[in-house]
């Protein structure tokens, strides 16, 4: 297929059919993250959001990190003021949108994810995570906290206690570790990482676009106290207004694999 290139300054947007890939492309400061790359991710989510795409992809380039969060020389500048209004802020905004997003999102983690990074990788709905990857919350250490979600999400992955390891006596999480924990989703060796980024984009992207979000959100709204009673019955029932489901009948009845087009 052909590959469609948009240059965001340090974030790089691919789309190659169906499968929206967003690159940190800073590898110089290890991806870390200033204003303007958390704009440049918002705009990307935003388009992949209006796509018909039905996976995207989160990674970091450079072999030495996924990314190592915040940008230190951009906000140890700012007033406590412009830190809540605008930095915190923007981080939230973003990292909530990508958490959001209808599509299943994958970030593919090597190298270092710390602080704003993993809490990046922490906003997607899978972590594949190297053996030899190394992440962290080391905000205390520094004098300040987490502030794009990571109390949040990392609490609600590996439990209180945990969450305290992490970021009260900053433990730092190789990859086993991280899959033991429930952090990473998968841990291949790093040459195997392609592979396995493979099989499960693949995966993802051929059930059925429509019946895939819905269930998405149906998890997340689980996640957050909803009934299912309720959320399954309205999901259910859109999912049987669809062409998908129609065709997933008529496979299924002829033996076939799907051919789903999200309608």
């Amino acid at each position: 297929m052909t590959v469609h290139v948009v240059d965001e300054g340090a974030v790089r947007v691919e789309s190659d059919g169906d499968v929206v890939t967003v690159l940190l492309d800073r590898p110089a400061k290890l991806n870390a993250l200033t204003p303007e790359m958390l704009d440049a991710l918002e705009a990307a989510l935003h388009s992949a959001a209006a796509s018909d795409a039905r996976v995207l992809v989160l990674r970091g380039a450079g072999p030495k990190a996924f990314c190592v969060g915040a940008d230190i020389n951009r906000f140890s500048a700012l007033t406590p003021v412009e830190m809540w209004r605008e930095w915190t802020a923007r981080g939230h905004r973003v990292f909530d949108l990508l958490a959001s997003l209808r599509q299943p999102t994958v970030a593919l983690v090597h190298g270092v994810a710390a602080g704003g990074g993993l809490e990046l990788a922490l906003a997607c709905d899978f972590r594949i995570v190297t053996k030899d990857a190394r992440l962290g919350l080391p905000e205390v250490g520094l004098g300040t906290v987490p502030g794009w979600g990571g109390t949040e999400r990392l609490t609600e992955l590996v439990g209180r206690a945990r969450a305290k390891q992490i970021v009260l006596a900053r433990q730092q999480l190789d990859g086993p570790t991280a899959a033991d924990w429930g952090l990473a989703t998968a841990c291949p060796a790093p040459e195997a990482a392609e592979e396995a980024l493979t099989v499960l984009v693949d995966r993802l992207r051929t059930g059925s676009p429509v019946a895939v979000q819905l269930a998405k959100q149906l998890i997340d709204a689980a996640g957050d106290g909803a009934p299912s009673r309720v959320l399954e019955a309205l999901g259910g029932g859109l999912a049987a207004a669809t062409e998908d489901l129609a065709e997933g009948v008529r496979a299924f009845h002829e033996r076939r694999a799907p051919h789903f087009h999200g309608r």
